[in-house]
């Protein structure tokens, strides 16, 4: 097997955006309906259904769970047609499961890819602090400086007031402390219910209202976050948080550093990875699943590849009886 054959080619990104659209198409038939549950896993199998067919060894590092915990897209399992090239994949068929069930913004089918090897294994660590920003303040990145310090860094480099920077975070009452400290010294904070991963995007993007992502989180999503930052630019820094002393202890048994930071650069090695994300609710970075009468949805998508910094948005519109008759009314 050559060099070349086994490194991941352009075209999977097409591949890749197919298998979110998928997923989103599935779960958005639950949107609304108040079972999380269940939108996740349409999304969990139509995604995997796809999956099985690009051509690929592709090794899940980021999925559902333990096997006997997820047996749809399990951390471990082995997806595509086992053909080069050899791959890490980390996916969230579903990111927002409750903002799918509630119908509320920003649900998103995601999924990243990068050469076998490459991508970050949180083991045992469950949570991730986090902090993003966009490639002007990336080297402001720090989470062993107080946030507050660094929203005045960021303030000063942009030549605006402190009033001007906007934090966006979950809204947990393991923030609260550290939030109403950002807003003391006059800086404004934008909660959301759920979904890290299209915050991350919003934070580095040029045309956003959001300076700054902060928060305790998933640590599977602040891998897939990375990879989305690789590819659009912009920097996070994360720092591995456990629960519990039994987490703890179990992380530095495996050799695990807590008290390092890591960037988007050692979360997901390498230069070339590729990132997938489809709308299945309306949001600030995708249109969600629209439909147009019985035969007809629209999807928009972003499909992005870090080694050449493309990043293209995909608008499609989609035979939904079609659909139907190939995955037995999967996506229907």
């Amino acid at each position: 097997m050559s060099e070349t054959t086994n490194k991941p080619d352009r075209n999977l990104a097409l591949e890749l955006v197919r298998t979110t659209e998928a997923a989103a198409l599935a779960a958005a038939r639950l949107v609304g309906l108040g079972d999380k549950i269940g939108a996740d896993q349409a999304a969990v199998d139509a995604m995997r259904l796809t999956l099985s067919t690009v051509q690929m060894d592709g090794l899940v590092v980021i999925g559902e769970g333990e096997k006997d915990e997820a047996p749809m897209l399990y951390n471990g399992e082995h997806i595509g047609d086992g053909s080069p090239p050899e791959v890490d994949i980390a996916v969230d068929p579903l990111e927002g499961t409750t903002l799918a069930a509630k119908g509320m913004p920003n649900a998103l089918a995601v999924i990243a890819l990068s050469e076998r090897g490459t991508m970050f294994n949180p083991g045992p660590i469950v949570y991730m602090e986090k902090l993003a920003g966009a490639e002007d303040i990336a080297d402001l990145l720090d989470l062993d400086r107080p946030l507050t310090k660094t929203i005045e860094l960021v303030a000063e480099r942009r030549g605006v007031e402190i009033n001007d920077i906007m934090i966006v975070s979950l809204e947990r009452d393991r923030h609260t402390e550290q939030l109403q400290a950002v807003r003391d010294i006059g800086a404004r904070v934008r909660l959301i219910q759920h979904g890290d991963v299209s915050a991350s995007m919003l934070a580095v993007s040029d045309r956003s209202p959001v300076d700054l992502l902060w928060g305790i989180g998933g640590t599977p999503e602040g891998v897939i976050s990375a990879a989305a930052i690789k590819c659009l630019g912009g920097g996070l820094v994360g720092k591995l948080w456990p629960r519990d002393d039994d987490e703890r202890t179990a992380a530095i048994e495996q050799g695990y550093d807590l008290d390092r930071q890591l960037t988007q650069d050692d979360l997901v090695r390498g230069d070339d990875c590729f990132f997938a994300a489809t709308g299945v609710t309306d949001g600030d970075v995708l249109q969600g699943v629209r439909y147009q009468g019985a035969r007809s949805a629209t999807t928009e998508s972003l499909v992005m590849r870090s080694r050449s910094g493309t990043v293209r948005r995909v608008h499609a519109r989609h035979d939904r009886t079609k659909l139907r008759t190939l995955v037995s009314g999967r996506f229907g």
